[in-house]
């Protein structure tokens, strides 16, 4: 039976570019010429430090970190910038986390809206994955479709379609 998987990977090589990127354009910008700003990703919590000047100038590194990481093909629904910048010091500092994987009430609201649809497939919660399985790839792609026009916020990829 046809079968695919929904995921939401982020792709550690594809955000450090983008990154490096806002690090690039941020020195290079008039605007933040001799302020204080440090962006780092750590690799292993899939967390972005952020410090800078004011709240403006961070909110500036924010647009930035968006815009570039979607011109690198990352979903800015990844990244969870609802976290309020907190002052330290003359510093002020943000926490930026990209979301890596698909949370356990995610996987549940998408397992929900594919029933309630209608269409005929089995739906199964695996980890951090949800497999769809169907008799007809059609129903499959009318699920791909459903997923992509839904209004859940993280970022799905679909993957390992077989047949």
């Amino acid at each position: 039976m046809p079968s695919f998987d929904i995921t939401s990977k982020v792709d550690l090589q594809t955000l450090d570019n983008a990154v490096n990127t806002v690090k690039k354009e941020i020195t290079n910008r008039f605007d933040f010429k001799g302020s204080h700003v440090v962006i780092e990703l750590n690799k292993k919590d899939y967390k972005v430090a952020l410090e800078a000047d004011s709240d403006m100038k961070m909110e500036q590194i924010v647009d930035v970190l968006l815009s570039r990481s979607m011109r690198q093909g990352l979903d800015s629904n990844a990244f969870d910038i609802s976290k309020e910048p907190y002052p330290s010091g003359k510093i002020v500092k943000k926490e930026v986390s990209v979301k890596n994987g698909i949370a356990q009430d995610d996987a549940k609201k998408i397992v929900k809206m594919i029933k309630e649809s209608g269409l005929k497939v089995q739906v199964a919660i695996m980890d951090d994955i949800v497999r769809v399985t169907g008799k007809k790839i059609d129903d499959l792609q009318d699920v791909i479709q459903l997923c992509r026009s839904s209004s859940i916020e993280i970022p799905m990829q679909y993957v390992n379609m077989k047949d």
